[in-house]
């Protein structure tokens, strides 16, 4: 790995805080202050705990290998291309959702900083799909570059943009100017049905798993402490930042809160810049989700097109890049059918609510959790140099591995027969309960699963 500690931080942050923020006062709408809080702070618990997992799972496989289909090689293979799937299209999704936001926002930032009285009147600028075909021209580039650590400095672009918008947000709380408009404040739930129905969207908020292999295989220094350092930095922050954008977007607004916060202020220099800065976070954060789901579409291709030897399924998870030409063909597919379906789709908060509820609790809780427990406690590989000693196993952070090197020989033990040298990892009572906590948050997750997917589709169909 190449990538800094930084750089790692503002990819996964960046992965994070997207399109979710905008829609966190209106998940409050229906949860109210206090709930929609204890919400947030449990949102980002889990997924904290999901991102933790994945990192003790990569750690039995070779460095630089990881991925979400090379662990279900080892635990589930027969799933393996449905959980990939599943992959493919939380973070398709997700990239749907990015461009919807761009077609909304430009119009109102042409009008506001080009018309004075903010009319566009009936011309090509009031159109979301010009607006959505100019930026998807822009998206291109980034979309082919093949290393996640590349986007570091897009992400850091869209951090900032988060940050103004935040503060826009607050500031508008502070100053009062949305008093004229706003509803019913409510500190409690609205209704059991609504806090279902926005729970998804808290849950999406927090979703950045599907770029953790990644930024685990290409980290320079992958010790735990580094990770955790990662996790803890970027999910640290989301929780404070929905808190602020959610209470006090809500608090603006009430009851009358849209899907958007950002579209619902008047126009004016100020939230102009606000808007136009979501489009450029939007703007940065979609090649983040086209990466992942390119890898997963590219693992599904390659689990049935050359299923026929082990040897091919097996190079076609060890390799480290997807083949040129294989890797064009997904990346165009990708984006024209984004594209397609941007035009298509308006409603932001349906989308957020059906990939939250199906994609981001698969992928966030269910996967991590169900790989934790079948991989912790089982036979655990490291390259010899890092168990020369007992001083640089202490180094690794891993629960139990000194006990585990003094009861090997000094050769090591050949567990499994294949040749290498390994070692043995021990289950202390850290380790079992990690395990145990794994099983729990994978059906935290299902739970979560059937009972907003279902609210979701009953909410659907009462409103048509």
């Amino acid at each position: 790995g190449t990538a800094g500690m930084m750089s790692s931080v503002a990819n996964l942050s960046n992965t994070i805080l997207g399109a979710g923020i905008l829609a966190m006062p209106y998940a409050l709408k229906n949860d109210g202050v206090f709930l929609g809080f204890i919400v947030i702070l449990v949102s980002g618990f889990t997924a904290g705990a999901g991102l933790f997992l994945q990192y003790r799972c990569s750690r039995y496989l070779d460095r630089g290998t990881a991925s979400f289909f090379a662990i279900a090689q080892k635990t589930y293979p027969s799933l393996a291309a449905l959980f990939d799937t599943a992959i493919a299209i939380k973070c398709f999704g997700v990239g749907v959702s990015y461009l919807i936001i761009i077609g909304d926002l430009m119009p109102q930032v042409i009008a506001d900083f080009f018309f004075a009285d903010g009319d566009v009147g009936d011309t090509i600028f009031v159109s979301r799909r010009f607006w959505i075909s100019c930026f998807m021209v822009a998206l291109i580039p980034l979309c082919f570059l093949r290393r996640l650590d590349s986007l570091k400095y897009t992400s850091v672009v869209a951090l900032v943009a988060i940050g103004y918008l935040t503060v826009l947000v607050i500031g508008h709380w502070l100053v009062g100017d949305t008093v004229s408009y706003r509803g019913t404040i409510s500190i409690g739930p609205s209704s059991l049905s609504g806090v279902l129905s926005t729970l998804p969207i808290v849950i999406f908020g927090f979703t950045c798993h599907q770029n953790m292999f990644s930024i685990v295989n290409e980290l320079r220094d992958n010790r735990p402490t580094n990770v955790l350092f990662i996790i803890f930095s970027s999910i640290g922050s989301a929780i404070i930042l929905y808190t602020l954008v959610g209470i006090t977007g809500y608090l603006s607004y009430g009851d009358n809160v849209g899907g958007n916060i950002i579209g619902m202020y008047a126009s004016s220099f100020s939230s102009a810049v606000g808007r136009a800065a979501i489009v450029v976070l939007v703007l940065f954060s979609y090649p983040l989700q086209c990466h992942p789901c390119r890898a997963s579409l590219d693992h599904i291709y390659t689990h049935f097109i050359l299923q026929s030897t082990v040897s091919q399924v097996r190079s076609g998870i060890q390799k480290t890049s997807i083949p040129k030409q294989r890797f064009v063909v997904l990346t165009s597919v990708i984006i024209a059918f984004s594209y397609i379906v941007a035009i298509t789709v308006s409603s932001l908060e349906t989308v957020l609510a059906f990939v939250g509820a199906t994609g981001s609790t698969s992928i966030s809780f269910i996967l991590p959790g169900i790989f934790g427990y079948k991989l912790l406690g089982s036979p655990y590989h490291l390259p010899i140099p890092d168990v020369k000693d007992d001083d640089e196993t202490l180094e690794s952070g891993e629960t139990g591995l000194r006990q585990a090197v003094r009861l090997v020989t000094p050769e090591f033990d050949d567990w499994d027969g294949d040749g290498d040298r390994e070692i043995v990892r021990d289950v202390d009572g850290e380790g079992y309960i990690i395990k145990y906590g794994s099983l729990a948050l994978a059906g935290w997750g299902i739970f979560i699963m059937v009972v907003c997917l279902g609210t979701n589709i009953w909410l659907l169909r009462h409103a048509s």
